[in-house]
């Protein structure tokens, strides 16, 4: 099973969605706040669009069809088994990444500078 993850990861990676492409420009190479970020990076049976994990951070890019009821409970387990882990779960919609990048890039800011010890 993770080896069919880890391909399906390798071809999120070379097709991302435009709204997923514009964050990742700005996370990658240690380009925010010089913090290491990995998209469509394996977890578990999951795989998460942006990952930082020397602050255990998940940032999940969702389109349209994460509003269907089906979606909304497969995410909330999702996240649930994610928090188990110890991670930090943010979502945002590709809307609402599209309408105030700098709204999220402050939210994301703001929750890595939380987890500083």
């Amino acid at each position: 099973m993770k080896s069919k993850l880890k391909v399906l990861a390798r071809e999120l990676r070379k097709s991302s969605a435009k709204p997923e492409a514009i964050l990742w420009k700005r996370l990658r190479g240690r380009r925010f706040s010089n913090f290491k970020f990995k998209r469509q990076q394996t977890l578990g049976a999951y795989i998460v669009d942006f990952v930082c994990f020397e602050r255990r951070l998940i940032i999940e890019l969702d389109g349209y069809q994460h509003g269907f009821d089906e979606n909304l409970q497969r995410d909330r387990q999702r996240d649930d088994w994610l928090r188990s882990q110890c991670f930090t779960v943010l979502r945002f919609s590709n809307g609402e990444l599209l309408r105030s990048m700098d709204n999220t890039l402050q939210t994301i800011w703001r929750v890595l500078n939380q987890k500083v010890e």
